[in-house]
């Protein structure tokens, strides 16, 4: 029953589209990662997907139009929509989902992270 500084752990590490695991409950994961670039195009067959902006904002682009979600701010994409996050700039962001989640959905490319690391 540790407190999680998020700072901290963000300091932790630099890699971008690389999440790393700050704690679980009720078989969820609540996960940290950089985003900067774009992402690939996926969905969740069984998942939705909570992203929490800490800092900086990024672009959640959907096929039929983009969410600009900003600092404090966030957004619940449900399971079975296909999306993309972009970043121009480098943006934190906390994400909760279950702990099946696997970041890349149905695709598997370059960027998919089948065991994320905890720190």
């Amino acid at each position: 029953m540790d407190k999680v500084n998020l700072r901290e752990k963000l300091s932790l590490f630099g890699s971008h589209f690389d999440p790393k695991i700050v704690g679980e409950l009720n078989g969820q994961h609540v996960k940290l990662v950089k985003f900067r670039g774009e992402f690939v195009w996926h969905h969740h067959e069984n998942e939705d997907e909570l992203f929490l902006v800490l800092e900086g904002r990024f672009d959640m682009q959907f096929r039929d139009r983009t969410v600009t979600v900003e600092r404090g701010e966030f957004i619940i994409v449900p399971r079975g929509v296909e999306h993309r996050p972009v970043a121009a700039e480098e943006v934190h962001v906390l994400l909760f989902e279950p702990a099946s989640t696997l970041n890349t959905g149905n695709v598997t490319s370059d960027r998919t992270v089948a065991e994320p690391g905890r720190i």
